[in-house]
């Protein structure tokens, strides 16, 4: 969600920017500076960036820069001055009350005699003018998203194969962990406990004790979350939060893996997994 863009508009008298810059969020959440002449689009504006940006914290500025600086400055109005003069003389003659020592101040604050120039009526011309340059930056966020997320496309994949790869290198480590299991409660009986037992009833306890450590289930559920991750994330756009629902079902998975595990070198693998899957979530709150 991540994103940047800017675009300039010249007209005859004003040079008109407009400013998108882009961050992770869960929602829109749309925050603008408009200068006072384009205010009345404001509506307009926020429905067309609504729908271009989706989600993220964005934030729009549109400002103008004065060609010609005498039009910017403040005028006097002189007529309003010369009101204000004749009134305060007037007070002074009927109530006894000295004028000003210093008139030229006393009058510049009075109210309203410092007045900027009417703001014009925006014109639809020139409205098509600033329209088109808030569309181009729009399309430069919208395309410094999509460079971005396609960087983040070839982080995720490899964080998947990744996976994908470690989850291969747990099998040579199951027939040992198996056999492992078998000599340790083998041995237990014959040498510490010295006493009797049924070989074949053993065998029954061993099987439904081994049964309560296969991983095969787990290792299919994961294998297809991997898989149907993949396929979102090339499937259509807008699918960020989809994403992050996978990446907590893969999670699950990986916990489940690493209780049944009971052996020291898959237990390394699963943390390993985990150290990929945190990176993928954390990438995935960077997606639409």
């Amino acid at each position: 969600m991540t994103g940047y863009g800017k675009a300039t508009a010249e007209l005859p008298d004003k040079k008109i920017n407009v400013e998108i810059k882009s961050l992770n969020s869960k929602a829109l959440d749309l925050s603008t500076r408009i200068a006072p002449i384009y205010r009345e689009k404001e509506i307009e504006i926020r429905t067309e960036l609504s729908k271009q940006l989706e989600r993220g914290k964005v934030d729009f500025s549109l400002w103008i820069e004065k060609k010609d600086t005498a039009e910017a400055v403040t005028t006097i109005n002189m007529a309003l001055v010369e009101g204000y003069y004749k009134q305060i003389n007037a007070i002074s003659d009927t109530l006894s009350i000295p004028v000003p020592s210093d008139w030229f101040q006393t009058l510049l604050r009075m109210p309203d005699v410092m007045s900027k120039a009417e703001i014009q009526e925006l014109s639809e011309e020139e409205w098509q003018v600033v329209h088109e340059a808030i569309k181009t930056a729009v399309s430069q966020l919208v395309e410094f998203r999509k460079q971005e997320g396609l960087a983040l496309v070839d982080k995720l994949n490899h964080n998947i194969q990744t996976i994908y790869s470690l989850l291969e290198a747990v099998v040579p480590y199951e027939k040992e962990r198996v056999e492992k299991v078998r000599e340790r409660i083998t041995e237990a009986l014959e040498k510490t406990l010295s006493v009797d037992y049924d070989k074949n009833r053993l065998e029954q306890e061993l099987i439904f004790y081994i049964e309560r450590l296969d991983i095969n289930e787990e290792k299919q559920r994961l294998t297809n979350h991997l898989k149907y991750f993949i396929d979102t994330m090339e499937g259509n756009s807008g699918q960020g939060k989809k994403l992050g629902f996978i990446a907590q079902e893969m999670g699950r998975e990986i916990n489940t893996l690493g209780s049944k595990s009971n052996h020291s070198e898959m237990q390394k693998i699963v943390v390993q997994m985990k150290d990929e899957l945190e990176q993928i979530k954390e990438q995935v709150l960077n997606l639409l």
